[in-house]
């Protein structure tokens, strides 16, 4: 066995697990305070990496400045989801909790298609292809950005739900809904501070994914159901789980796609996503 191409799928598998890890915490986050499965959390990645396609585009904005725009964009935008159409639907059946979810993906991806067509597109950053040598092994520049980015975004978050107030709000929500609203906690406040934490979180991922990875109206799936089994793997509801497992997923992602030709790659985060169902 080549050890050296091993650790260099590990490198890589950490750099993809960093994204990963943004995405599902945004999505564990919604499920650990609202109890909401949100299917729609793919489409808002799609959102982001089209919204930094277009600003690079137009404006010659780099995809990883953009963040300055995307995040109090799509944090904007996550609000207004939650307060005109996921508050209708909060104390209904999880049945119709996923019917509304899977329709607002169905409804953003139909309309990014009818208006962006099914072309793959690219953001052409002059560094698209620069990398770093260590070792011998080699680190792409972009994912290595992405991955700090990604890092100090999860770290943050952490920081804003253990040390604010509205952080401890939301924590309080989360684990006890009846008593924080016996404490004078707003849920309704707290509901749409999450969901539009949540979406700034999955758009931000998309921004910094931009640079090295194809953009489509549909990409999102690819990763939705990756997200869903990191949440699942590190806890529904625990945000450092998500983290950890992200990074874990990534890992048997890159793995796997040594021993495993193509999308076959796939084959170990699933295998990992049953064990768990069938035994934990």
């Amino acid at each position: 066995m080549n050890y050296q191409l091993v650790f260099q799928s590990i490198i890589n598998g950490l750099l993809t697990g960093g994204i990963y890890s943004l995405m599902a915490i945004g999505l564990s986050l919604i499920f650990g305070v609202m109890k909401i499965v949100n299917f729609a959390h793919g489409a808002f990645m799609m959102l982001g990496m089209y919204f930094s396609y277009w600003l690079f585009t137009l404006f010659g904005i780099d995809p990883y400045l953009s963040l300055i725009f995307s995040i109090p964009f799509f944090m904007l935008f996550g609000i207004i989801i939650q307060k005109l159409l996921i508050n209708r639907i909060l104390s209904a059946p999880h049945s119709a909790q996923l019917l509304l979810t899977t329709g607002i993906m169905l409804f953003l991806e139909n309309t990014a298609l009818f208006i962006w067509s099914p072309d793959f597109r690219a953001v052409k950053v002059g560094y698209m292809g620069s990398s770093l040598s260590i070792g011998g092994l080699i680190i792409s520049i972009p994912q290595f950005i992405a991955f700090l980015g990604a890092t100090f975004i999860t770290l943050m978050l952490f920081t804003f739900l253990k040390k604010s107030y509205l952080g401890k709000a939301i924590r309080a929500t989360s684990i006890e809904k009846e008593g924080a609203m016996y404490v004078g906690i707003s849920i309704n406040r707290i509901y749409l501070i999450t969901f539009g934490i949540a979406t700034s979180c999955v758009g931000a991922a998309g921004s910094m994914m931009s640079p090295f990875f194809y953009i489509s109206p549909h990409v999102g799936s690819v990763f939705l159901i990756t997200a869903f089994v990191v949440v699942v793997l590190g806890g529904m509801g625990n945000l450092f789980g998500a983290l950890i497992s992200g990074l874990i997923i990534g890992v048997a992602e890159s793995i796997g796609a040594l021993f495993m030709p193509g999308s076959l790659r796939q084959v170990i985060p699933y295998l990992i996503f049953i064990l768990i169902l069938m035994y934990k």
